[in-house]
């Protein structure tokens, strides 16, 4: 994991300044069903899939390692949504898919206040992803942009979820089942890397390196 770091750290210098991108560029009426402002982050709402399809956010590199609470809150139910549309924690309990409650704003990086905290554990934050993929590779990438937020000052995160034509569902929820989802990170600079993960327990997980999944950020641009 070190290597894979010490790689994508070098990558800064070679930079090259990226195409113009806003959060607002995903997050908006056209590709959302609900907009919802968290105060921390925005969260692009899908009435259909029952989850985000985008999140973001521009995370201090001052905060984001300062604070590190440990007790983590309960997940609770976004009231903001309409109620045939909101998901509830007990919606994932020994689901099907072997699915955790995947964060897709972590709370690693807002447990720098329990306001922070608390806005992540939103149910409209979290999406289903296989248990290993977000406890083993995708955790890669939620350290990453920590650590890059903390070397640039600032850097802004777009997290986006794609969920197929025809995506399989939660039979005791109807939830959607993210085919994959990905990680945009750049700043004014013109820093910026993308990462892209398959929802799919058979990825492999053993090795698995954060270089492994970067991909050209214009492929995600593009949808």
């Amino acid at each position: 994991m070190r290597h894979a770091y010490l790689f994508l750290l070098a990558g800064l210098a070679l930079s090259q300044p990226a195409c113009a991108t806003e959060i607002s560029d995903f997050i908006n009426t056209r590709n959302c069903s609900q907009v919802l402002d968290k105060g921390f982050y925005r969260i692009c709402y899908d009435y259909n899939a029952r989850g985000a399809r985008f999140v973001g956010y521009h995370l201090n590199g001052n905060k984001v390692n300062a604070g590190n609470i440990k007790k983590r809150p309960r997940f609770y139910p976004d009231k903001a949504i309409p109620a045939r549309y909101r998901t509830k924690s007990s919606d994932y309990t020994k689901n099907e898919f072997h699915a955790d409650r995947g964060h897709l704003a972590p709370d690693a990086s807002f447990d720098y206040s329990p306001q922070a905290l608390r806005s992540v554990y939103s149910m409209a934050n979290i999406i289903p992803q296989y248990k290993w993929i977000n406890r083993k590779t995708w955790v890669k990438a939620e350290k990453y942009e920590r650590m890059i937020a903390a070397k640039l000052g600032e850097v802004t995160v777009i997290n986006g979820v794609i969920y197929g034509k025809h995506p399989k569902r939660m039979k005791k929820s109807g939830i959607a089942w993210p085919k994959a989802f990905w990680k945009m990170l750049y700043d004014d600079a013109g820093f910026e890397r993308c990462f892209y993960y398959e929802n799919d327990p058979k990825v492999k997980i053993r090795g698995d390196r954060l270089a492994d999944h970067v991909v050209d950020c214009d492929r995600l641009r593009r949808g």
